[in-house]
């Protein structure tokens, strides 16, 4: 972690989060330190549970920490949450909208919370509407709004005071490809006007798609962090996988020792290799197998992925936590 950073929207030291119950502990956060950069999107990747959300809870102020410190728009979110909030947008996963109110209401009400007068709140709402294409449910009620559409107007109402971070967490849980599209759109937007965002995923293709910079927490502590490409280039090679007909245990002892296989294991009966150039490894393969006497069923290669960092840092499949 960089520390000290200057021009740091975000910086924590040692957080952490416990919780008790009559019959145990349990440190749902423990002791994460970052940095994230003034302007980028910064992801949270992992899986529900992670400690995600309970590490935005507190630095959005929600939730007072156990431990540690951080500074969070410039405040002291320890002495000086007040300030915090004002500086800040939160999108929570649930989202913040009364389903029997009217959208553009909704808004300007949001306004008026933050000190805007009727005037300046109005003219607020307008703006969002035109911004997050709103147009053609701004004056209906909520509970009439596809999913999209409200996302896009929780977005909005974290939004309206204009904060220069805003917290999004799960922002696209339950969304169809085309509303998780333009909610993508959406943050890109606000990441070109100088925003920064903290958003917390378990969707590998978001995190990739959007963030220039991720961390990967599990089991509350931060197991990885840089660009995904960063992550990626140090899974070390690339990914070859495959079954065979009878001992997978057979095919893996046989490969294990070949001297493009930098790693090896087994994942659900199918045998993963870590190799150099998966295009000159697989004629090897290949070879190797048949030589042992070993039937190959199905064999794929890729190029690392955000799972595989996931897999090799936490020994699981993330796409399988997930599921």
């Amino acid at each position: 972690m960089a520390v000290g950073v200057v021009d740091a929207a975000i910086e924590t030291h040692g957080l952490r989060r416990v919780f008790k119950t009559r019959k145990q502990v349990v440190e749902a956060v423990a002791g994460v330190d970052l940095t994230v950069r003034t302007g980028e999107i910064f992801g949270f990747l992992g899986p529900n549970g992670a400690g995600k959300t309970t590490t935005l809870r507190m630095l959005a102020t929600l939730l007072p920490p156990t431990g540690g410190k951080a500074t969070v728009a410039g405040c002291d979110l320890l002495t000086q949450p007040d300030q915090v909030r004002k500086r800040i947008g939160y999108v929570s996963q649930a989202g913040g909208s009364d389903y029997e109110v009217v959208g553009r209401f909704e808004l300007t009400f949001q306004g008026r919370l933050y000190g805007m007068t009727r005037e300046a709140a109005s003219k607020r709402a307008a703006e969002l509407i035109e911004m997050l294409e709103l147009e053609v449910c701004a004056d209906r009620t909520v509970k009439t709004y596809s999913g999209g559409q409200k996302r896009r107007l929780d977005i909005g109402l974290g939004l309206v005071h204009d904060p220069k971070l805003l917290f999004l967490d799960e922002p696209t849980t339950g969304l169809d490809p085309q509303s998780r599209a333009r909610v993508w759109d959406e943050v890109r937007r606000m990441h070109d006007r100088g925003t920064t965002v903290f958003l917390t995923t378990h969707y590998l293709d978001e995190a990739d798609a959007l963030c220039d910079r991720i961390a990967i927490i599990d089991y509350g502590k931060i197991v990885a962090e840089g660009t995904p490409e960063e992550l990626k280039r140090a899974v070390a090679g690339d990914v070859v996988t495959l079954t065979v007909a009878g001992s997978s245990q057979a095919a893996l002892d046989s490969l294990t020792d070949q001297p493009y296989v930098r790693e090896a294991s087994i994942e659900d009966g199918s045998v993963r290799l870590y190799v150099d150039r998966g295009e000159v490894a697989m004629p090897a393969i290949l070879r190797q197998l048949d030589a042992a006497g070993l039937q190959l069923l199905t064999i794929g290669l890729h190029r690392p992925s955000l799972d595989d960092v996931f897999l090799r840092q936490t020994g699981r499949s993330l796409r399988e936590v997930a599921a």
